[in-house]
């Protein structure tokens, strides 16, 4: 069992729980991701509470492969408005901001965000640890090479598996040392891996689980599943419940998810097969 320190309230992962995505993006690669408007964010949240998501997670910059990067100042814009109002109706939900700024996280925290999700650990932001410490919330650490614009030319390992522990493990260091009370690790499915490289962590990811933290497993709809079934992402849904059931028996306790009813039963179906925390 995980207990998370969120600005003085408690979310406690005795079970695995479900993360929905919900992004303020016009070029995510999933489409059914992307809300135009702050009420059509809002209206998805009420949606995904409803199917049993315990996290939403809000992003307003894309970060997939080759994507365009923008000024700190518009992501602020699109994420701090729908924060705000989805906070303001679901007060008791927790909410992560996926940013690696440290000035968009100061300002959407102080908006309602509980968790911040950085997708470089911590690397593209000097200020992001210690700001991450001074606003007492938890950090989700993932593993990443170079940045969006730059990474699928980094793809290359001699051990994936073995190359982003030692990732986590320094970073996690770097954390406490910034005075982060609560960690949750990432292996970075999609950043600078290829389909081999992802399947590989998907297969050892209980090896992350030395670390003591939850462990955070984000595949849904990744090209890792539509490349391999030769499809779109918006045709990989059986492929994700498929890769989020083998996550959960290999240690994930949290699954990062654009469907959340589905992975809420995938969760459900592997309690009855006795996949805890």
């Amino acid at each position: 069992m995980f207990t998370l320190n969120c600005k003085g309230r408690l979310f406690t992962i005795d079970t695995p729980v479900v993360m929905g995505i919900i992004n303020s993006t016009p070029d995510s690669f999933f489409s059914g991701s992307r809300q135009a408007t702050v009420d059509d964010a809002v209206a998805r949240a009420s949606q995904m509470i409803a199917d049993g998501a315990s996290i939403l997670d809000i992003g307003g910059l894309s970060t997939r492969p080759g994507s365009e990067e923008i000024s700190a100042d518009e992501e602020a814009a699109r994420v701090t408005p729908v924060i705000a109002a989805i906070k303001a109706r679901f007060p008791d939900t927790f909410i992560s901001i996926d940013t690696y700024r440290a000035s968009v996280a100061k300002e959407v925290v102080a908006a309602g965000a509980d968790i911040i999700n950085d997708i470089s650990g911590g690397l593209l932001d000097e200020a992001m640890l210690p700001t991450t410490a001074s606003l007492h919330v938890p950090f989700i650490c993932m593993h990443m090479k170079g940045t969006p614009q730059t990474m699928p030319s980094l793809a290359s390992y001699d051990n994936v598996v073995q190359e982003v522990l030692d990732f986590l493990i320094v970073q996690t260091e770097n954390c406490r040392k910034a005075g982060i009370q609560d960690v949750i690790l990432d292996p970075g499915i999609g950043f600078a891996k290829t389909i081999a490289h992802n399947f590989e962590l998907v297969k050892n990811l209980s090896v992350f689980s030395i670390l003591q933290r939850p462990i955070l497993l984000g595949i849904s709809r990744k090209s890792m599943i539509y490349k391999t079934l030769h499809t779109t992402p918006e045709n990989a849904l059986n492929g994700t419940t498929v890769l989020h059931t083998a996550g959960l028996l290999n240690g994930a306790h949290i699954l990062r998810v654009h469907d959340v009813k589905e992975a809420v039963e995938a969760v459900k179906l592997c309690g009855m097969l006795g996949v805890r925390c």
